[in-house]
C-alpha cells in the first residue's frame, strides 16, 4: 500500500489517465468536488514529455526573498530533517512546495540540478509547486515538474517547515494526500478512493465516446447531438 492510499497498480492506472479525466472523475465520486481540490491558476509545465506525475505528497514550506532568521545549526537541523521526510515515504512520492513569500513567489528557486537530484535518489521524481525552478538543462533525468515561474537565482531560499498542509495555486495538499498532475495542472484525489476514481474514469470515457462519435460523424447536426446526450445518460 501507498501511505494507505492506493496500491501500486492503481497508481499505474491512473498514470495513464490525463489530470482533467482524474477531476472529471472526482466529480462523480464526491458530490462538491468541483469548487476546490485542483490547481485553479496555471502553473508551468517544465517537462510535458514526460507524461503524467502521480504519487503521495511531500510537502514543504521555503521561502527566499530574505535570510533566514534560524540559527545555523536549526537550517541544517530543518533540511536534514526534510530530507528524512521526504525518504520516509512509501515510493513513489511527489513534492508538493509552498512558496511563502507571498507578492514575490518565486524570487529564490529552491528546486534545480541539485536538488532535482537529491530528491530523485530519495524516491521523489516530482514536483508541484508555484516558486520557482531552475537549471532546467541540467535536471536530473526523468524529473518533471508544474511550476509558478522560472528564474536564475536561488537567492536566501530555505527550507521553513515540512509535513504541513500547503496550498499551491489554490489547491489545498495534505501531506500523504494522493497528488495526480499533468500540463493542466494539478489535484488531490479523495483519500482512500482511488479505486472508485479510476472506475468513474472508465464510466466517463464511455459516455464521452458517444457524443463524440454523434459529433464526430459525418453530416452530424444538433438534433443527432442532443439525442447522442440524452443516450449517453443511459450508459453505466
Amino acid at each position: 500500500m501507498i501511505d494507505d492510499t492506493a496500491t501500486q497498480a492503481q497508481l499505474d492506472a491512473l498514470a495513464k489517465l490525463d489530470t482533467p479525466t482524474v477531476c472529471n472523475a472526482i466529480e462523480l465520486v464526491e458530490e462538491g468536488r468541483r469548487a476546490f481540490g485542483f490547481t485553479t491558476k496555471m502553473l508551468q509545465p517544465i517537462r510535458p514529455e514526460l507524461g503524467v506525475m502521480v504519487g503521495v505528497a511531500r510537502t514543504v514550506m521555503v521561502r527566499a526573498s530574505r535570510p533566514s532568521t534560524m540559527n545555523a545549526d536549526t537550517i541544517r537541523t530543518t533540511r536534514f530533517g526534510y530530507l528524512d521526510y521526504v525518504e520516509s515515504a512509501v515510493l513513489p512520492a511527489i513534492c508538493v512546495a509552498q512558496d511563502l513569500d507571498d507578492g514575490d513567489a518565486g524570487f529564490g528557486c529552491f528546486f534545480g540540478e541539485v536538488n532535482s537530484a537529491i530528491h530523485m535518489a530519495l524516491g521523489c521524481p516530482s514536483l508541484v509547486t508555484n516558486g520557482s525552478i531552475r537549471d532546467l538543462d541540467d535536471l536530473a533525468p526523468g524529473f518533471q515538474a508544474l511550476a509558478g515561474s522560472i528564474t536564475p537565482s536561488h537567492g536566501f531560499v530555505h527550507v521553513v517547515g515540512f509535513g504541513d498542509t500547503v496550498a499551491i495555486s489554490g489547491m489545498t495538499v495534505n501531506s500523504g494526500d494522493l497528488v495526480h498532475a499533468d500540463k493542466h495542472g494539478a489535484t488531490v484525489l479523495p483519500r482512500g478512493k482511488a479505486a472508485e476514481v479510476l472506475k468513474a474514469a472508465d464510466l466517463m470515457r464511455r459516455r464521452e465516446a458517444v457524443v463524440l462519435k454523434a459529433a464526430q460523424a459525418p453530416g452530424a447536426d444538433a438534433e443527432a447531438i442532443k439525442q447522442a446526450w440524452l443516450e449517453m445518460a443511459k450508459v453505466n
